[in-house]
């Protein structure tokens, strides 16, 4: 499931605490958890709700500015059901104080040079992890567009997120840039 930053952050906050999504069936299931921009969020109950019985409550706990606002988002076959999401923080991203993390011991960077080389051997694009890494600290800030180089734009973002999940990159609201960890590990091999 995805949201905004405004909505992500708002449940961060606990200002917002449900979800509609106009969907076929389910995408989400209580319970489970997923990362937003601004965190973990946790799915509380999931329920099919009618449209026209979203209440202004409702709609202000899931941050629209009224019924109508929060209707006017929804996608998806009008046949389709309404999905009533409960929504909760369940605290902030791993991945950003694995970012922040940058006291790299050698075993630390043997370990990030090992995914790394896993990662190189699955896509079609080659040695591409540190390349990339090296091209994000280069140009901090700049789109998926002008990064890509010869990779569609979908498989770069998918690699950058790999990445990401290693703690050596960040989002930003447009573009990446490295996080501490990354900048500590390209440190070491640029000192090897």
């Amino acid at each position: 499931m995805i949201l905004t930053d405004r909505v992500a952050a708002g449940v961060a906050a606990g200002s917002i605490t449900l979800a509609f999504r106009r969907w076929m069936k389910p995408r989400v299931r209580p319970g489970s958890t997923f990362r937003s921009t601004a965190g973990v969020v946790t799915i509380g109950d999931v329920s099919i709700v009618a449209a026209h019985d979203i209440t202004v409550r409702d709609a202000e706990a899931a941050g629209a500015a009224s019924v109508e606002a929060l209707v006017g988002t929804f996608r998806g076959d009008e046949g389709d059901p309404v999905f009533r999401i409960e929504l909760a923080a369940a605290g902030p991203d791993p991945r950003t104080e694995l970012g922040n993390d940058a006291a790299l011991t050698e075993d630390d960077c043997t370990e990030i040079d090992r995914r790394l080389r896993r990662l190189d051997q699955r896509p079609l694009h080659g040695a591409w992890a540190l390349r990339t890494l090296r091209l994000i600290q280069e140009r901090p800030g700049q789109h998926a567009e002008s990064l890509r180089g010869d990779m569609d734009k979908e498989t770069f973002k998918r690699n950058v997120r790999k990445l990401k999940e290693l703690g050596l990159t960040r989002s930003l609201p447009e573009g990446y840039e490295i996080a501490p960890r990354g900048s500590s590990y390209l440190a070491y091999r640029a000192g090897r």
